[in-house]
This record gives structure tokens, C-alpha cells and sequence, in this order.
């Protein structure tokens, strides 16, 4: 007999919301069901198709499409066609043919499936015991909510993401500093506050230029999909009623985007969030007869969010004043005013000295033991004290008192429970970086320009002559790469390196197009290119297509908001096809090489022409800033103070030599101000 025959009643067990199935036609090779209940049909191979049959045992209650139901007592087969025997609700002896059964009956209940035999085969039985075991043991784990993200596990990240993520609504600063993973770090936290419902709501802050970096690690590294809030969709989402910001779990946006509107800001106060994160908190500006609006709206935020992850590259960045400002924001009652905050600070040098002693594993110095006895006071630790200078005590009992001392006085004394710092000298692994800087000719063409510039040209024609050019040529899409030497230049640097991989990044879109498309005319190099108008997926393609050992492209194109969130290690050659004017912006592009995980030296190539606004910005960089060879932690400071300056000399208004002596200088004394200025005690935590 067929398997299959007209009239039959089968489910689909891919689609089972369709209600039960009606054989219409059958063959030797396929079958076609109809499904009266949503009016569907569907055609499948007989061989691999997902049906089961639709029958119902002895005991099972059954549904007549008028709506009557039995208690099913027997099963007779005629033709293929079954036809049930029951007694219904008023005991009356009834028959129920299968094809007169109710559409709508759903087999989805555990008890439905086994009384109408409706079996999986044992080995997804043993695989869905197996997963349940598997999950049972990694929630038992003390790593839970660590461990599921896209990353290395790195000591110093999972030390600190296992420390902040366990506390109920943490508050914390995380100031590792540049490379070493805080958005990391935060991902982690994030995501095991998640898992374990900690933390439901959640509000992301940053900068404009990291939105949608933070939107792609986030997805990427942790699958935590997150909404950002921008103009338009502030604007649609104004025209419903209630709050905007209520219509997401997970909500990312710009620190501008809430400081241009007061009432944007004052709906994500009123909204409820479990989590605020805030990137880039240095930038912070706070007086204290003054903050400014970006300090505000962070200040309001964190009054209402239980929990607040904090991230800085540097603490002391901006002097102490702003230092206190950031944990202020995490502790008011503990931060209460600034003068405070300052003489705490003065009582602190003692007692690291004390805790260096202590550590050195030699006989303590008198300044050392007095710090101790006036600082030990409670509990156990005037006991450790004197069990560490017991002439009795075992070697392994004045190891274990000088622990239980530092550990005593790491915690009760300076920031240890709401500030977390790493730096490079400590975390080491970091590569060399090798600046290649290459002088070309200015041609002509761009020296007519430069000619005709005044002190409102706008900077990014300045330091980007291409587009400046381009406005003028628009009949001529591309023609700037007929005679910029750069474009000579890099094809040439692409015969050099023969099969290096290299990743150009260029401030502007049109200038990646036209140089993808150059490179493509003039040698036939396919570039895999990266853009702000391109989906995370078309990303992923190219990234791919780079990534790739023997079919990839030797070169990735990028422009200044397309590489956001993208790292790539395994490249050792970055193009800097121009020069941001920001300093942060510079030290975010060699990022994408520069991180935990790069094995070799990075390579950092800067073309520019000479004796234009380029040079002038190279050299700021770099003899002023020192910026290229390593992170300079004054960057940021040094940019705000000469600012005006440097626009002067771009433009063509200023003295570009006295300019980086100063920037030199000022460089010089920040960095050493915060050097001195760092947290010792800090540290040694």
C-alpha cells in the first residue's frame, strides 16, 4: 500500500502553527498536502519530508470539524483512510473519520505527541540531554557570563570583568589604558549581567565617531544587539506616545545626541535603566564652579542608573580636579568636594610606601611601622603586625601576614573598589611600533589651491587636497589620482611588500572610492574596501576577503568611520593616507593594528607632500606629539591647549615652527605631570 493516500491527516513537524494536513496528490516521488486552517499547501519530496502521520491511540480526546469532540476507544483502517471510534461527552457510541477532523488540532503538547506516536528518534533525545547536562554545568561555573564572548581570554580582562560583573549594580571606572581592552572588558560585564538578569536595561554613551564601533563589538564579540537612538529615529519615535526610550531594552547613542536636545535628555533620565556605560569619560569637562552640558547629562544619568561603568584611558588626564570629577560621578557621598579628595590624596603616599615595604619581603623601616600602627586599627591586623616581626614566626606565616596586611590596606585605603587600571609596562606584549614617513612633491595642481586658501578654509580641505580639488573638477569623478604622487607612491608600496597585508585608511569616503577604483585601472589590484555606507554583513564580506591567506586582497581601503570596531592583527602595515587633525583620532587608527595579540612590528607608513598643511600636521604629531611610536597619554590635553594655534598654521595664519616647539614642550610637561600624578596605590592593587 502507498504510503501515502488522498485524505490522509498529517502535521508537519517544520511547521506545525499549520494545523493538520490533507493528502490532495501523491506520486512516487513527492506528495502535496493542503492545510484548510491557514489555506497554505505545500509540496514535498517523499523521501525527506518533514510529516508525521496525524494518529490518535485509545484514550486520546479527538475534535470534529462541527466542533463535537469523543474520547477515542478504537481505530479501524479502510483504504489507507483511519476511522475512530469513541464515546462522546454524553456517552453516545460515535465514529469520526480522519478527514473529518478539526483543522485546527495542533499536536505541540508533550502528551499530544506521544499518544499519536508522534516519536523523535533517540538521537535527539541523547542530543537534547547532552545540551541540558552541558548547560547545567557551565551555569555551575564560576566563569559564568565570561566566557561566551568572541575573545581571548586575557588574564588581566577576565580579573577584572570576574571582579566588577559579580557585585550587584557595579560602579566602576575602568582606565586601562589604550589597546588593552576596556570595551572588552565591558562587553563581558555587560553580558554576565545579562545572563544572570543582574542588569535588564541597559544605556550605552559614547562619542559620535565610536557609536558604531561599540554597536559592532557588542553584536560581534557578544551577540548583545543594541538600538542606537540618532535624529531620525528620535523623530519617528516622537510621533508615538510614551517614552522613546522605553520602546528599547538596549539602547546606544551619542553623548551630543542627548546634550542638543534638553528633552531627549530628560526622557532617558525618566526612563529606567539597570546599567549605565559611558565611553571616552575623560572628555568630561567639570569646574568646580562650572561642568560642562556633556558632565551634566552623565551626572543625571548616573543619579538614576544603579549600576555605571565608567571607561578612560587615563585617570589622571587633566589633573586631579577632573580625576575627582569621574569618581564623584560613581560616589558622591564618598567624593563629596574636591579639597577632600586632595588631602586624602597627601595621606596616601605613606601608606604606599608602607605597603612597597611590606612587599619588599625585608624587615620593615621605622616611617613603615608607624604608617602600619596607625593605620591597622581594627580587627585582626595588629595581630599580623605582630605575628610578621615574631622572631617564632615561620616563613610561611609572615608571608601570609604580609598578604592579609597589603590586602587590608589596599582595600580600606585610596580607589581600589571603583577604579581598575592596567598599562602596558605591567600587562607587557605589545608590539614595536616603526614610523616610515614619505616626503613627496606637491604638485601643481594642488599648489594653485593652497594658494587661494584663507583663514576659513575648512580643515579637512586642508590636510585632504582632493576634495578640495574634486569640488572644483566634478566633471572629472577620480581625476585628482591622475597627478597626486600619493597614488604613484602606494602602488609602488604595494610591489614592495609583495604579499604583506596592508590596511589604508583614508578621513573620507569618496577619497577610498576613487582610490579603489585607481588602483583597479591602473594595476588590477582588486582592494577589498570598508565605508560608513556599507551594512555590518557587506563588511563582514570584505573583511573576509582581506582576512583571507590565499585568495584575499593584499590591501583593505577604510575609510575614518567604516574601520570603527574593526581590529586586524594579523596585518603589520598601516597606511595613513592623511592625518587627522585629532590626536585621538590618530591613536584610534593605529589601534587597529596596535592591540593585545599583535606578533610582529607595525609597520606605520605616512605619505605626505611637503610644504603644505600635511607636512605642517606630520610634524605636530609627530615632534610635537610623539604620537606615532607610542601612545602619548598628554595627546588630549595638548591638542585642547593649542588647538586655535594649530588651525592657524594649517590655515596658513601662524608660525608652524614655534607651534611644535611648544606642543613639544607642553607634551614634555603633561606627560610628566601625570606620571607623578599617578595612582600608586593603584598600581600595586
Amino acid at each position: 500500500m502507498n504510503r501515502f493516500v488522498r485524505g490522509q491527516r498529517w502535521v508537519s513537524d517544520a511547521e506545525a502553527d499549520q494545523g493538520l494536513g490533507t493528502v490532495i496528490e501523491a506520486d512516487h516521488r513527492t506528495v502535496t498536502l493542503f492545510f484548510p486552517a491557514t489555506g497554505e499547501q505545500r509540496t514535498y519530496a517523499i523521501e525527506t519530508a518533514p510529516l508525521t502521520r496525524a494518529l490518535f491511540t485509545p484514550g486520546s480526546q479527538v475534535v470534529s470539524e462541527d466542533g463535537w469532540s469523543m474520547k477515542v476507544t478504537g481505530v479501524e483502517e479502510r483504504d489507507g483512510l483511519l476511522t475512530y471510534v469513541g464515546l462522546t461527552e454524553q456517552g453516545d457510541r460515535a465514529e469520526l473519520p480522519e478527514t473529518a477532523l478539526d483543522n485546527q488540532l495542533r499536536l505541540n503538547r508533550p502528551a499530544d505527541r506521544l499518544l499519536s506516536l508522534r516519536i523523535d528518534a533517540a538521537k535527539w533525545f541523547e542530543l537534547r540531554y547532552q545540551t541540558l547536562r552541558e548547560v547545567n554545568r557551565l551555569a555551575r561555573s564560576g566563569l559564568w557570563g565570561l566566557t561566551g564572548g568572541r575573545a581571548s581570554l586575557i588574564p588581566h580582562q577576565l580579573y577584572i570583568a570576574h571582579e566588577v560583573a559579580s557585585r550587584y549594580a557595579p560602579r566602576v571606572l575602568l582606565a586601562d589604558e589604550v589597546g588593552l581592552g576596556k570595551t572588552i572588558e565591558a562587553g563581558m560585564i555587560l553580558h554576565h549581567q545579562l545572563l544572570l538578569e543582574r542588569a535588564r536595561r541597559v544605556l550605552i554613551v559614547t562619542p559620535p565617531t565610536l557609536v558604531h564601533q561599540w554597536l559592532v563589538e557588542m553584536l560581534r564579540r557578544f551577540n548583545l544587539s543594541f538600538s542606537i537612538f540618532d535624529e531620525p529615529r528620535w523623530r519617528a519615535l516622537r510621533e508615538e506616545s510614551g517614552n522613546p526610550f522605553d520602546s528599547e531594552q538596549r539602547v546606544l547613542c551619542s553623548l551630543d545626541f542627548l546634550t542638543d536636545d534638553p528633552a531627549r535628555l530628560a526622557a532617558a533620565v525618566a526612563s529606567d535603566w539597570d546599567l549605565l556605560v559611558v565611553d571616552e569619560a575623560h572628555h568630561l569637562e567639570w569646574r568646580e564652579d562650572e561642568a560642562s552640558p556633556g558632565y551634566k547629562a552623565v551626572e543625571q544619568l548616573a543619579k538614576v542608573a544603579p549600576g555605571v561603568l565608567l571607561l578612560t584611558a587615563t585617570p589622571e588626564q587633566l589633573g586631579k580636579a577632573a580625576h575627582f570629577a569621574r569618581l564623584r560621578l560613581l560616589d558622591p557621598d564618598r567624593y563629596p568636594d574636591l579639597a577632600s579628595f586632595v588631602r586624602e590624596e597627601e595621606a596616601f603616599e605613606p601608606v604606599a610606601d608602607a605597603i612597597e615595604a611590606l612587599l619588599d619581603d625585608a624587615p620593615l623601616p621605622p616611617a613603615a611601622r608607624e604608617t602600619l600602627e596607625a593605620t591597622l586599627v581594627e580587627g585582626d591586623n595588629l595581630a599580623w603586625l605582630k605575628r610578621l616581626e615574631s622572631p617564632a614566626a615561620s616563613e610561611a606565616d609572615k608571608a601570609a601576614a604580609r598578604e592579609s596586611l597589603v590586602a587590608h590596606l589596599l582595600d580600606r585605603h585610596g580607589t581600589g573598589r571603583v577604579l581598575f587600571r592596567n598599562t602596558r609596562a605591567a600587562v607587557k606584549g605589545f608590539p614595536d611600533r616603526r614610523l616610515e614617513a614619505c616626503p613627496l612633491p606637491c604638485p601643481d595642481e594642488y599648489r594653485v589651491l593652497y594658494a587661494e586658501r584663507d583663514g576659513q578654509a575648512d580643515a579637512a580641505r586642508l590636510v585632504a587636497p582632493e576634495l578640495a580639488w574634486q569640488s572644483k573638477n566634478s566633471a572629472e569623478p577620480g581625476g585628482w589620482t591622475r597627478f597626486d604622487p600619493r597614488v604613484a607612491w602606494l602602488l609602488e608600496r604595494l610591489r614592495d611588500l609583495g604579499d604583506e597585508k596592508i590596511l589604508l585608511i583614508a578621513a573620507h569616503l569618496d577619497t577610498v572610492l576613487d582610490l579603489a577604483n585607481a588602483l583597479r585601472l591602473r594595476s588590477g589590484v582588486h582592494a577589498a574596501v570598508f565605508h560608513e555606507n556599507m551594512s555590518i554583513v557587506e563588511r563582514d564580506r570584505a573583511a573576509a576577503f582581506f582576512a583571507d591567506p590565499e585568495e584575499g586582497t593584499q590591501i583593505l581601503i577604510c575609510s575614518e568611520i567604516g574601520s570603527e570596531g574593526r581590529n586586524f592583527q594579523f596585518a603589520h602595515h598601516l597606511i595613513l593616507f592623511d592625518l587627522p587633525v585629532n590626536p585621538d583620532l590618530l591613536e584610534q587608527r593605529i589601534g587597529r593594528l596596535d592591540r593585545i595579540g599583535q606578533a610582529e612590528t607595525i609597520h606605520i607608513h605616512v605619505p605626505f607632500l611637503e610644504e603644505t598643511p600635511q607636512q605642517t600636521l606630520f610634524d605636530w604629531h609627530h615632534r610635537g606629539l610623539g604620537a606615532f611610536e607610542a601612545p602619548c597619554p598628554a595627546a588630549h590635553g595638548v591638542f585642547s591647549a593649542t588647538r586655535d594655534e594649530l588651525w592657524a598654521a594649517l590655515s596658513g595664519q601662524g608660525d608652524a615652527s614655534a607651534l611644535i616647539d611648544r606642543t613639544a614642550q607642553l607634551t614634555r610637561e603633561m606627560n610628566q605631570a601625570l606620571h607623578q600624578g599617578r595612582d600608586r596605590l593603584l598600581e600595586i592593587n
